[in-house]
């Protein structure tokens, strides 16, 4: 016969361990949530969708082609990272003055090893962007608090970050080498050790070499340097390195790039007079303020808590940072000058200042009441990821240039010059994987084809999508698209 007192000795046992499990679990769960590498493999994975597609999402595939035009050419000729090519330069030799190729020659790599794909760039890049996310919430949290640390990457991934970081272009790539010099500047002050200084020297010389805007990030040792908080040996040492480290990058924009230029005939970018620059700037300010007030955090939310922080920044006196928050702002507003129009007109180039808005944002969250800040942080970053979200995926009606190079093989060889209406992009020849004239198809005509002709011009191409215009050469092959 089974008592009751028997049945409460077997069965309530189980019930207590049931609720023991129960409460570990959520503690567990718990953890998990607030550990951010969870994040930033969470942000990882998210971003892998699409990962393999060609670089033809509507913004900014033609600077994603010229990156791939580039590691191409370095993995089909000798690899000199001292000359890097393009194939759009007509019957010049295609050498460039532009940025330090270290992303383009990874990639290229992978060419050699692997063999060619259009988005080895992207992989690439999402995993050197992960990596410098979670140096960027090491070096916050020791500087300031686990919880801000917390708060900033939580921002700092739902922001233009997220979108930029899985492209085929430099710039997320150039600011994470750069945050990862920056977490072994801050371990150099503290414990002195000559191991990260010589990571702080290698890190932040390639961030400087890849993009050289990437400078800015520097500018947030300015207090540190002149603090007693540290050794004054350690900081001497941090000094030096970080002067050698510009020094070099300097070196290839100031003296490379000019002497490349000047030699062979090409550049990527112009760079402005002060005046000139201002001159641009006046007739974009809405393009301009864009950039800060959306662009570089993605979330019209998070600006408003931004301008709240800064204005407690303020409020609470927060010397230091606001120095260096003017120091930062200060040298940004000169590589803006410098760039001209193009600053405006780009939203990319906007990344070298979204971490330190970032750092503002996740400051200023971290003071809010603890049942109001994570539905904050929920906000923002589901409004970041919303409004980016379109990024990646391709439309069906933009891949037509995948073909090209296969039409082409059926008449041409890789050394024919062509020539296409492609004007200054670059992916319509990137995509034929030949070399020649691009030309802005209201500029070409018989008469300037023929000029082109005469100087080695084979074929010429016209992409239908861009002209529906007749010519008087013979059609050696077409269809809907070329």
């Amino acid at each position: 016969m089974i008592t009751n007192f028997d049945l409460k000795q077997k069965v309530l046992p189980k019930f207590n361990n049931m609720d023991k499990f129960q409460e570990i679990y959520k503690v567990k769960v718990k953890q998990l949530f607030l550990d951010i590498r969870f994040w930033i493999v969470s942000f990882f994975m998210i971003r892998l969708v699409g990962i393999t597609n060609a670089p033809l999402e509507r913004s900014h595939n033609w600077r994603q082609s010229l990156t791939n035009m580039i590691s191409r050419n370095l993995s089909d000729s000798d690899f000199n990272l001292l000359y890097p090519k393009i194939d759009m330069a007509g019957d010049l030799t295609g050498i460039i003055g532009a940025e330090f190729p270290l992303l383009n020659s990874l990639i290229g790599l992978c060419n050699l090893g692997f063999g060619y794909q259009h988005w080895y760039g992207r992989l690439i890049n999402l995993i050197v962007s992960s990596l410098g996310t979670l140096f960027f919430y090491k070096s916050v949290k020791s500087v300031w608090s686990q919880q801000i640390a917390f708060n900033s990457t939580l921002i700092f991934l739902g922001s233009i970050w997220f979108a930029f970081s899985r492209k085929i272009m430099p710039d997320t790539f150039s600011i994470s080498l750069m945050l990862i010099g920056v977490w072994y500047a801050i371990q150099h002050l503290q414990e002195g050790k000559w191991k990260h200084l010589g990571l702080f020297f290698l890190f932040t010389t390639l961030g400087i070499l890849v993009k050289l805007p990437a400078i800015v990030i520097l500018s947030i040792f300015t207090i540190p340097v002149f603090s007693k908080s540290f050794e004054l040996k350690h900081r001497i040492k941090l000094v030096v390195v970080g002067t050698v480290s510009f020094l070099i990058g300097c070196s290839w924009y100031f003296l490379w790039v000019p002497h490349l230029i000047q030699q062979y005939k090409f550049r990527l970018y112009f760079p402005k007079g002060f005046a000139e620059g201002v001159s641009e700037i006046k007739e974009l300010i809405p393009e301009l303020l864009e950039k800060f007030y959306f662009s570089s955090l993605s979330s019209y939310t998070a600006f408003v808590f931004f301008l709240a922080g800064f204005v407690w920044l303020i409020k609470l006196r927060q010397k230091n940072t606001l120095i260096t928050f003017a120091i930062f702002s200060t040298i940004f507003a000169v590589f803006i000058i410098k760039t001209g129009a193009v600053f405006p007109l780009h939203n990319y180039y906007i990344i070298p200042f979204t971490p330190i808005m970032a750092i503002v944002v996740g400051w200023f969250v971290s003071h809010l009441p603890k049942k109001v800040y994570p539905y904050v942080l929920g906000l923002i970053m589901i409004e970041g990821i919303a409004n980016q979200q379109h990024d990646f995926f391709l439309n069906s009606r933009d891949l037509y240039p995948l073909d090209l190079e296969v039409m082409l093989d059926d008449f041409s060889s890789k050394e024919d010059k062509f020539i296409i209406n492609g004007g200054k992009s670059p992916k319509p020849m990137y995509f034929a994987n030949r070399s020649g004239w691009s030309i802005a198809d209201e500029d070409l005509n018989d008469e300037k084809v023929k000029s082109i002709r005469d100087k080695g011009a084979r074929f010429l191409i016209i992409d239908r999508h861009s002209s529906q215009r007749k010519f008087s050469f013979e059609v050696l092959k077409e269809n809907e698209d070329f």
